[in-house]
Order: structure tokens, then sequence, then C-alpha cells
């Protein structure tokens, strides 16, 4: 990884979590997950491709790597939750 990448992650991971933005939880702290929409399965993504996700909705039974629940709500896909983050990160 690059010092730019680390920079940039650190970045990322400076917004909080963008699904509970969303979801009007205001701000909580996050992890990076690397977005991975049409991508194979041993494939990693550049991060370039990161979102700030809190640990429920980045590795808990409703966020990105369970049932999507939390994705649902808000009617948004990876790709969306992209979006919101180069957002924040542009305001």
């Amino acid at each position: 990884m690059t010092r730019a990448e680390k920079d940039y992650l650190g970045r990322v991971a400076a917004i909080g979590c963008v699904l509970c933005k969303r979801l009007g939880y205001g701000e909580t702290p996050a992890e990076i997950h690397h977005v991975r929409e049409g991508q194979g399965m041993a494939q990693r993504a550049e991060n370039w491709l990161a979102v700030p996700l809190c640990p429920e909705h980045h590795r808990g039974k409703t966020g990105i790597h369970g049932n999507r629940m939390a994705l649902k709500q808000v009617k948004a896909d990876e790709v969306d939750l992209l979006a919101w983050t180069i957002e924040e990160l542009n305001s």
C-alpha cells in the first residue's frame, strides 16, 4: 500500500459510517469496506474504492457482509455508498 493510499483511507475512515448518516443515526466510528460490486469473489478491490462503515453495517447481521437489511432500508447498493463517500470527501 502506498503512502497516498494510506492517507486516503485515513480520510475515508474519518468521515464516519456513511450508512448511519443516511439512516439518521449521526456520526459513528467507521472501519474501511472495499467496494466489490461487479468483481469476482476472489478479487480484492482497489483501496481507492473504499467506503466507511461502522462495525454493524460492515460485518454485522444487518450490514454489507450480512443480510444487507440496512442497505435495503435506504434502497442503496455499494456503488451508492461509494458515491456518498466521494460527496463527503469533497464537501
